[in-house]
């Protein structure tokens, strides 16, 4: 009898590995029917969103809460085992016949949607927080501040914010913030200024890169078309050297502030403001606008000439003039006897680059 009890054991070891494989099989086959099979509810597109401070945890509790996820502790518990745990924060676009295995490694991937936003050259500070906060998909830390608080979480040692953000586009997902994009901007334009000021033209009137930058934001401010930018920044290089006031329109405006309503009088160029460049000499004590890479290069590479004065011809372009008496009649010509169609401000929209 002894000889039969390791037979017996040789077959209930055989029982008990065969019952193991099965089940092992039928975990295996369950486990990978589940993440091949595609999310319930999801049989359309569908947005979902890692917020900050999130886990895969929560993630997966929470969709399950929306049925559109079953079994989230089975889901975790093989994303845990194949380590894929590591999520980044932002929204992903979850097709229809996306599956549990697809979703996780959506989520490893980071491919977030990303949207964008467009700081055109030429507005300034205040405008530029406004499309800030119109934008819904970001985190708005920094609305409501003044200036010298702003500067103060951005981190940066500025006197004012005015110049120091580069007009570009900018490219961003669901959970960066208003201060992501202000710092990638200011670096952009620390970087084109830079570079710019290294390559500079001998004999500029300029004591520092800063001085240029507000230049350049007068010369975006006055310019329709683009081709016209290194002749106006000719035309206020020869004025500065000459000790000839800037006499700018858009310098005025900008230090009128709230109190300009879209048409500038002869009271607002006697009113006194650091930035009335009819009374004040030399430049306004920073810039008006955010000045683009060819504003810039305009103001560090300006035409040749001997023009001193030029008047909006009212299509978006200006006729430049050498001398008082010229520039007067271009005056009366072009700015007494105005059609509708008229346009002495810069259209940013049409300008020629």
């Amino acid at each position: 009898m002894l000889r039969l009890i390791p037979g017996l054991l040789l077959r209930c070891l055989v029982f008990s590995l065969t019952v193991l494989t099965l089940s092992v099989m039928a975990a295996f086959w369950y486990i990978n029917d589940y993440l091949e099979t595609p999310l319930s509810g999801a049989d359309e597109p569908h947005v979902i969103e890692v917020a900050s401070g999130s886990s895969l945890t929560k993630l997966a509790h929470q969709m399950a809460d929306q049925g559109l996820l079953k079994h989230p502790v089975l889901f975790t518990a093989y994303a845990r085992l194949t380590g894929q745990t590591s999520i980044r924060v932002g929204e992903y676009q979850l097709d229809s016949d996306a599956t549990p295995r697809r979703l996780i490694e959506l989520l490893m991937s980071g491919k977030v949607i990303h949207y964008q936003l467009t700081f055109p050259e030429g507005i300034n500070f205040r405008e530029w927080l406004s499309l800030l906060a119109m934008q819904s998909k970001l985190t708005q830390d920094l609305q409501g501040l003044d200036a010298q608080e702003l500067l103060r979480q951005l981190g940066l040692d500025l006197d004012h914010p005015e110049g120091w953000f580069f007009p570009d586009t900018y490219s961003y997902s669901a959970g960066d913030s208003d201060r992501d994009i202000l710092l990638r901007a200011h670096d952009q334009m620390r970087e084109v200024l830079d570079d710019e000021w290294r390559s500079r033209e001998d004999g500029l009137p300029y004591k520092s890169s800063y001085e240029a930058l507000i230049l350049a934001s007068i010369v975006e401010k006055e310019t329709g078309v683009g081709s016209e930018r290194s002749q106006i920044a000719g035309v206020f290089i020869r004025r500065m050297k000459k000790g000839m006031r800037l006499q700018t329109d858009p310098t005025v405006i900008y230090g009128l502030g709230n109190q300009y309503q879209g048409n500038i009088t002869r009271r607002h160029l006697k009113q006194e403001t650091p930035y009335n460049t009819y009374l004040i000499k030399g430049l306004p004590p920073t810039p008006i606008a955010m000045p683009g890479r060819e504003a810039i290069h305009a103001t560090l590479h300006p035409a040749e000439g001997d023009a001193l004065y030029f008047v909006a011809k009212g299509d978006g372009s200006h006729y430049f003039s050498a001398t008082l008496d010229e520039h007067l009649q271009a005056v009366r010509r072009y700015q007494l006897q105005r059609h509708k169609n008229y346009r002495s401000s810069p259209n940013n929209a049409s300008q020629d680059k």
